[in-house]
């Protein structure tokens, strides 16, 4: 089975260290930790308004990539390093946290809407839809009016764990993705029990 071919992998997030343990700064986490585990080094690139780095995963020379002109200006800076790179949307995998998954809970997708999130809703209007996304739960506080405040900020200690599972997870799928492709990854990220049985 054919991997999926990735060039491009993004997390989103909010820059400043006021932001970095925020519920909204998940996708961060996961890219973070993707460079660390591939010894990647991040440059800060004035072109695409964000910080890039360089890693080799399952063999897939991948560039990772932080928007850094906060999230629902996401797109401008994505649509810069795509442009960049002459990369078109099917090559890319944006990680971000999701609001109607709960903690622990991880998905895989590719196309669709932006489901509310403000970062995805920009990306989408300066590239389209058809990309892929890799959703981390974060749960649902369960008052829409609660929402902007409840992202921004950092969880408590258990679902902080559970959300570093859900990232845990995902890397440990990344090269599965890259190897045999989204549904033999699917099949492991979507079998993960979780609180509601959420579904795409």
């Amino acid at each position: 089975m054919a991997g999926l071919p990735l060039r491009l992998v993004v997390g989103l997030g909010n820059p400043g260290p006021e932001h970095a343990a925020t519920r909204h700064n998940a996708g961060f986490w996961f890219v973070d930790e993707l460079a660390r585990r591939h010894e990647a080094q991040w440059k800060a690139e004035r072109r695409y308004a964000g910080e890039a780095g360089r890693a080799t995963v399952a063999g897939t020379p991948l560039w990772l990539f932080k928007p850094m002109n906060y999230m629902n200006r996401s797109g401008l800076a994505v649509r810069a390093i795509c442009d960049y790179l002459q990369l078109p949307p099917a090559e890319m995998l944006v990680v971000h946290d999701d609001l109607d998954l709960p903690p622990g809970s991880v998905r895989l997708k590719r196309g669709g809407g932006a489901g509310g999130h403000n970062g995805l809703r920009d990306v989408i209007s300066h590239v389209g839809e058809d990309f892929w996304r890799l959703r981390l739960g974060i749960g649902h506080p369960g008052d829409r009016h609660v929402v902007i405040d409840y992202v921004l900020e950092r969880p408590p200690a258990v679902e902080e764990r559970l959300i570093r599972e859900a990232v845990e997870l995902g890397l440990s799928e990344l090269p599965r993705l890259l190897t045999e492709g989204a549904d033999r990854a699917m099949n492991r990220l979507h079998a993960k029990p979780s609180d509601d049985g959420a579904a795409d």
